[in-house]
């Protein structure tokens, strides 16, 4: 019999995840978007982020504008079902935090109410107000700079930020903002190794890349990238683990294939009827049937 720590599988929390930090610890997120992918991820991960990357990766949208509050709640609700020991995380999307401070703590609450442990949302020092008004009301947050995707119109497309002088200080400022303002922790996505790595040294909280080298205090990446379920191009900071596109399609096919070939259900997968039915069954006719009267 194996046996294991009982404290891995203790709920992790912002204190752990702080002592990790300071340990040397490197910390890691991947998303999750429904309960099995969940259950997949939970013995592995600390923290398991419910994106607004699903408009892009499960819903279809070119981007992550179109995901509204009504969508992150059904993804979020189905992900808390598998009750993960992770640190669960949930995005802001796009409208949830700009509007007022009630507006962001509205959103932000029902997401707390739905069995997230935090929310993430996108932005800089703009973003100081939202965040303390949630900090104060025991709303976990984690920031997010650099690249940030709801930004994409007016950064003309998912370029990476931070590679002018001026740009990297902002940058450097804003994380220092975010921090002084409760922010637990901060996602760097899309910026140059150098700058990140800087932000690392001269924060107390953690950060954690995408797209933004190993100097962060831990890295995060979208599950189906690390899967390679997604079919097309794959951004450079990405690495791959598996071939899973193909091999779901490959054993997709395989039962196709039994399926037309009649192989497929064998009796291992059939019910039978008990003992002495058969024969019931077998001198049935339609004749036999009971005809309603009116």
């Amino acid at each position: 019999m194996s046996h294991r720590s009982e404290t891995a599988f203790e709920r992790v929390t912002l204190p752990r995840l702080q002592l990790w930090k300071e340990e040397g610890r490197r910390l890691v997120m991947t998303t999750a978007y429904d309960a099995v992918t969940a259950r997949i991820a939970d013995p592995i991960v600390d923290m398991i982020l419910v994106g607004d990357s699903v408009g892009n990766v499960c819903l279809g949208f070119d981007n992550t504008l179109p995901v509204s509050m009504a969508m992150m709640n059904h993804h979020l609700e189905a992900v808390a079902r598998a009750k993960p020991r992770a640190l669960l995380v949930a995005d802001m999307p796009f409208l949830s935090f700009h509007l007022s401070p009630e507006d962001t703590i509205r959103n932000a609450g029902g997401f707390l109410q739905r069995g997230a442990d935090a929310v993430k949302l996108e932005g800089g020092s703009k973003r100081v107000a939202m965040i303390r008004a949630l900090v104060e009301c025991e709303i976990p947050v984690m920031g997010h700079l650099g690249l940030t995707p709801q930004s994409v119109n007016a950064m003309g497309g998912f370029k990476v930020q931070g590679r002018k002088a001026d740009d990297a200080l902002r940058l450097l400022d804003d994380a220092h903002r975010l921090q002084e303002a409760g922010c637990f922790a901060l996602v760097l996505e899309g910026i140059p190794t150098e700058l990140a790595a800087r932000a690392t040294e001269t924060l107390t909280i953690p950060t954690i890349g995408i797209g933004a080298g190993p100097g962060c205090s831990g890295q995060v990446l979208v599950f189906h990238d690390v899967l390679g379920l997604i079919e097309g191009h794959v951004p450079r900071f990405v690495r791959t683990y598996a071939d899973g596109f193909r091999v779901l399609q490959e054993a997709l096919s395989r039962w196709v294939a039994d399926v037309r070939n009649g192989t497929f259900p064998a009796p291992q997968e059939s019910y039978r009827l008990p003992e002495g039915i058969g024969e019931t069954i077998a001198n049935w006719a339609p004749s036999n049937r009971t005809r309603c009267e009116a």
